[in-house]
């Protein structure tokens, strides 16, 4: 017999916790719908996230190096995928939805533009006299405004529980009068994006030659991993070495996170997630792991994410952008009828940002070259960052 929804529920009941978010007890959509048989609301959310063709782009979108620079560099889509990973493990150890949990995940980064940070800067300061540009806002506003999948709305029609973990930085009152903090599952999503960043950042930048391993000796937290993960094996050989001490550095954070959560839990003692909601964080870090996974992240980013070898491709990414947001701007009739019939209810500037938002890396050259031109392809500014690693 094929399990119901009404299974599914009373299966839910049973296992996760009693602050966990329980998906019979959402505050639904903004489109009423009919219940799923066999399926329920957050696997349906995770599913449409999944199914949606700003989770598609995310393959084609920078995370730290250029898409296309090497096979191995993290993108954006795959840093979302290990984000989701570290988010389920931390929620089925505390009890928590996992199916919430997942669906925040994969869609945190759906409003993450081309370039990485450096494209939201870009952006940022293209409008910063028309609301801004960030990309947790953007994420809400793909899921709920510019993905096309339905008739008579705009949007993913998610649920509440989903769209609120997507509120970054989360505002008091903004969602329910009285809640401070979303529910566990979405500050478990916040800490797996952290702890994802931290180690695979990191990794890529080990693997890049851009990082030196011998720079990391004065951090505490690579030291005190470091040594313990390889003292069982003093002759193995650097590659393998480095691949499992970044593996002991990620379990270490994880494990920290959930003995930490399971006592601040316990001491508080939440008997519903809305009693969660109305308290400050309890997924965190304990505070020595903050202090030192803190001192690792302020070396990325005065050591990596702004490194040299990556400065002269970032700023032609940057001139791409500015470029052709000046010229659509002016010119709104060359954006494509999605966003042109924006224009009216957003302003140009937001259709434009809008648009630009959605290209992947390879989008922003070829509509540069398109309409501009005098810029090196995309290919040749992959094959000139591939030469400065």
């Amino acid at each position: 017999m094929p399990r119901r929804r009404f299974d599914l529920e009373r299966s839910e009941a049973r296992h996760l916790a009693p602050y966990a978010q329980n998906s019979s007890v959402t505050r639904g959509r903004a489109h009423p719908e009919d219940q799923h048989r066999f399926r329920l609301d957050f696997q349906r959310d995770r599913d449409r996230i999944v199914h949606s063709r700003s989770f598609r782009r995310l393959e084609y979108k920078t995370q730290v190096f250029l898409n296309g620079t090497g096979d191995h560099y993290r993108t954006r889509m795959t840093h979302t995928i290990e984000v989701s990973c570290i988010a389920r493990t931390l929620a089925r150890s505390l009890g928590l939805n996992e199916d919430l949990a997942e669906a925040i995940a994969l869609a945190h980064d759906l409003g993450h533009p081309p370039f990485g940070h450096l494209g939201e800067d870009t952006l940022h300061k293209l409008m910063v006299d028309h609301g801004g540009f960030r990309h947790n806002a953007q994420s809400l506003r793909v899921v709920e405004e510019l993905e096309l999948k339905y008739p008579i709305f705009n949007g993913l029609n998610l649920t509440w529980e989903v769209l609120e973990g997507l509120h970054k930085p989360y505002i008091a009152n903004k969602l329910v009068d009285g809640f401070i903090q979303p529910s566990l599952e979405a500050q478990a999503v916040d800490l797996s994006d952290q702890i994802a960043y931290i180690c695979h950042d990191l990794d890529d930048g080990l693997e890049s030659g851009l990082i030196d391993e011998q720079e990391l000796s004065n951090l505490e937290l690579w030291r005190t991993t470091r040594e313990a993960a390889l003292a069982p094996y003093p002759h193995l050989e650097a590659e393998r070495g480095r691949y499992f001490v970044l593996r002991t550095l990620l379990g270490n954070l994880v494990e920290d996170v959930i003995d930490h959560a399971s006592a601040v839990i316990k001491e508080r003692n939440p008997q519903t997630s809305d009693d969660v909601r109305r308290q400050s964080a309890m997924i965190t870090f304990s505070p020595d792991m903050a202090r030192r996974a803190k001192e690792l992240l302020t070396f990325l980013y005065s050591r990596f994410y702004h490194h040299p070898a990556l400065t002269k491709v970032r700023r032609r990414s940057v001139d791409c952008l500015e470029q052709l947001f000046e010229l659509l701007v002016g010119h709104p009739h060359l954006l494509t009828p999605q966003f042109f019939t924006r224009v009216k209810k957003d302003g140009v500037h937001r259709a434009t940002c809008d648009y630009l938002a959605c290209l992947t890396d390879r989008q922003v050259y070829i509509q540069h070259q398109k309409f501009i031109g005098g810029l090196p392809s995309i290919e040749a500014t992959r094959l000139e960052q591939s030469a400065l690693l």
